[in-house]
């Protein structure tokens, strides 16, 4: 009996967790949330791979000042090897607060991703959303590519936990992501294979 390509699996709000046998550099030990998961593919954000910019030098490149002491020193991340030069604002979702951006998009399961400048500018005198996590560059997949990368066991999937996002370190959220589905990666090393 044939699946029936209507019932296709949404993966948004869901962390891909990279298998260890992942040889692809972009992605190998990373953690991506996803942020879109439709029939026509996927986009999502690396969770786990800072860069050398932080948000107070991200913000003098695009002549914003920063007066957030909170969020100076946070890094910005590489979010995927897909428009790198281009940022992603990954934040609560602001509606009860009213906050509304030119270009977000609304996130099933409360959080909401901004490329637009204007949440810089309202992060940039304190309006903005209170937590946010910023990329330069997105992950994404064709139609069917993260489905084919699924099977062939390159990732794990688990529904995302937004507390690994925003309060938890960057070395730890690999770990933390397997936990939510009780796993331990030296479990998973044995079935790698010789690196």
């Amino acid at each position: 009996m044939s699946q029936d390509p209507a019932r296709q699996i949404d993966l948004s709000n869901q962390f891909l967790i990279a298998m260890p046998g992942m040889m692809d550099g972009h992605f190998a030990g990373s953690v991506v949330y996803l942020c879109e998961h439709t029939e026509k593919g996927a986009l999502g954000l690396v969770i786990n791979r800072p860069i050398e910019i932080d948000l107070r030098h991200l913000f003098e490149k695009v002549d914003l000042n920063l007066d957030r002491d909170d969020l100076a020193g946070t890094p910005v991340y590489f979010g995927g090897p897909v428009q790198t030069e281009r940022g992603f604002v990954l934040h609560e979702s602001l509606d009860e607060e009213g906050g509304h951006y030119s270009s977000t998009m609304k996130i099933a399961g409360g959080l909401e991703m901004t490329t637009s400048r204007d949440v810089l500018e309202a992060i940039s005198n304190g309006a903005g959303p209170r937590k946010v996590f910023i990329t330069l560059g997105y992950a994404g997949w064709s139609a069917g590519q993260l489905e084919d990368e699924i099977s062939r066991n390159g990732w794990l999937t688990v529904p995302a936990d937004p507390d690994i996002i925003f309060n938890t370190p960057v070395e730890a959220r690999y770990d933390r992501a397997l936990s939510l589905l009780g796993v331990d990666r030296h479990f998973l090393m044995g079935e790698a294979g010789h690196a």
